[in-house]
């Protein structure tokens, strides 16, 4: 029987993207292709920002993780090291991410829950006791508290012998995603933003090899954008972070190559790969063309890709290691620096030692086994790689022109509640599309076990543990007894006086993480002088 392309289903990516169903010359014949693709590790960098890639280094390796004590929280780290992790990437609780002590009532119930407790420097020496910081990275997954928490990692390494100019490391640090995604925010926007140029400009004078902010795309997407909208959102925000240190009188090629992205990986696999591709390719223009960068280290996007919790089901939850798997070559074939592959338990429980060695395992296959480190790019040329990254790159600037013409700049968008709107609505769409079966997700709504008994996976649920709870909260109890309480006054009355003044807040922050000040005292003094967000209500 013959067949007509009529009659085939229509297949348009998240994106908005109609796919054909075959490519060919003529589909890449309007592209400049040397001048679009270049080769790898230069401008535009769209084949990888390093000449070799993964034939040189295989990327990093890095598994998000923490949880309960700091105590308990370094040996999870240990087990990971062990066996062959390079960088790590650190969990921290709600109240750690809220401000809030281990003591305070608002605490109650979540103290080492989904990440680990941190009050004072005391605990941050704790968690990093004979782990190798002068050899490997660490990742800082804080956002709010970021001047704090960094000051404490930063008196930490020069407590161990390494002296801060040469910490090498990340905080997440992206404040403005957090009122479009995850919510833990605690000052409102502009103080925040403020807070987040400290940090930059700090850094560039004191921690060059450090990377205090990582623009988080990642939960973006997770809170309901398209592909298109992670990144587009995500230049936005890196772009308002740049005006802000640029306003200060710093040179673009001075702090800006130390800005890093944080990506998500589900959905379809072609679009993931071209969004990465188109991205690094955008993102070099727009540190050339709207910057005037000039090195080229500002103009390399540089990404951690991970793959996205909102593509595991906790139906039939071993298939997330197929899911996993597959994330975890989208990311190696879109050249990514640095992969943090999700762990298949991750749809219903903080992850087992055994889930997270799995997705490990994984990575280590792909580098080493299946081929991924052999060749640059081995996808460039292809018609339909070609043509979907150029049309990537078009939805993509459209986002981004849709912020600052429509909705006045991703400052203003974001406090008025314009970007949470819109990814609130598309995220209930999107589940009810899963719902009703027009988003596929196998084992959970087609090919789906309906008998009852095997409906219910058995799965391994971590315990919360009320004894690491009150260890935490002795540990505290014991700093606040033996520190020097009019030492601790003085560094908490210069934070209230440097947050009036407008300084830079970090060289205080030294002060009071060094003085043993814990972390709810410093965010409520801060709290005084810069005010609290109220989440704006739009309908």
């Amino acid at each position: 029987m013959a067949v007509n392309e009529s009659d085939l289903r229509p297949v348009v990516l998240e994106s908005g993207i109609e796919v054909k169903p075959t490519y060919g010359p003529e589909d890449i014949a309007g592209l400049d292709l040397e001048q679009e693709l270049g080769q790898p590790g230069e401008y535009p960098f769209t084949r990888g920002i390093h000449r070799y890639m993964y034939r040189y280094r295989p990327w990093t390796m890095r598994q998000y993780t923490g949880f309960g004590t700091p105590q308990e929280t370094n040996e999870r780290f240990r087990f990971l090291i062990e066996n062959g992790q390079n960088a790590l990437n650190v969990a921290f609780d709600l109240p750690s991410q809220m401000g809030l002590d281990s003591d305070d009532p608002l605490a109650e119930g979540e103290v080492g829950r989904v990440g680990m407790a941190v009050d004072t420097l005391r605990d941050m020496e704790v968690a990093f006791k004979d782990i190798p910081i002068d050899k490997i990275s660490v990742s800082l997954t804080v956002n709010a508290v970021t001047p704090v928490i960094l000051a404490m990692y930063l008196a930490t390494a020069e407590k161990y012998g390494v002296p801060r100019e040469q910490v090498r490391g990340t905080t997440q640090n992206d404040i403005l995603k957090e009122y479009i995604g995850r919510g833990a925010w605690i000052f409102p926007v502009e103080p925040s933003l403020r807070m987040t140029g400290d940090t930059l400009e700090f850094c560039a004078k004191e921690a060059p090899r450090y990377y205090p902010v990582s623009v988080c795309g990642y939960h973006i997407r997770e809170s309901g954008a398209t592909p298109a909208q992670e990144i587009g959102y995500a230049y936005a925000i890196a772009k308002a972070y740049i005006q802000e240190v640029v306003g200060r009188g710093l040179a673009v090629d001075d702090f800006a190559g130390r800005i890093s992205f944080n990506f998500n990986i589900y959905g379809n696999l072609w679009e993931q790969i071209a969004k990465f591709r188109a991205g690094r390719r955008l993102w070099a223009k727009i540190m050339r063309e709207e910057f005037g960068a000039q090195k080229p280290g500002t103009m390399q996007m540089k990404m951690i890709a991970g793959g996205g919790g909102s593509g595991l089901t906790i139906e039939e939850p071993e298939n997330n290691i197929v899911r996993g798997a597959y994330y975890a070559l989208i990311a190696a074939l879109s050249g990514t620096q640095t992969s943090a592959l999700c762990c298949y338990d991750e749809a219903y429980t903080i992850p087992t030692p055994k889930a997270q060695l799995i997705s490990l395992r994984t990575m280590q296959i792909l580098a080493d086994e299946i081929g991924l480190s052999d060749t640059v790019d081995p996808l460039a040329g292809s018609y339909y790689i070609e043509r979907l990254t150029a049309e990537m790159e078009q939805r993509i600037v459209a986002e981004m022109r849709q912020v600052d013409e429509e909705w006045g700049g991703i400052v203003k968008a974001v406090s008025e509640g314009l970007v949470q709107q819109k990814v609130s609505r598309q995220a209930y769409e999107y589940e009810r599309k899963v719902q009703n079966g027009e988003i596929v997700k196998v084992g959970a709504n087609k090919y789906r076990v309906e008998d009852e008994a095997e409906k219910i996976p058995e799965v391994e649920l971590h315990s919360y543990r009320t004894e690491a709870r009150d260890e935490q909260l002795q540990r505290l109890a014991q700093v606040k007894q033996e520190r020097d309480a009019v030492e601790v006054e003085a560094a908490l009355n210069e934070v209230r006086d440097v947050c009036q003044s407008g300084q830079n807040v970090m060289p205080t922050m030294m002060r009071a993480v060094q003085a043993y000040c814990s972390l709810g005292e410093i965010i409520e003094v801060m709290k005084e002088t810069l005010g609290e967000f109220q989440e704006p209500v739009t309908l």
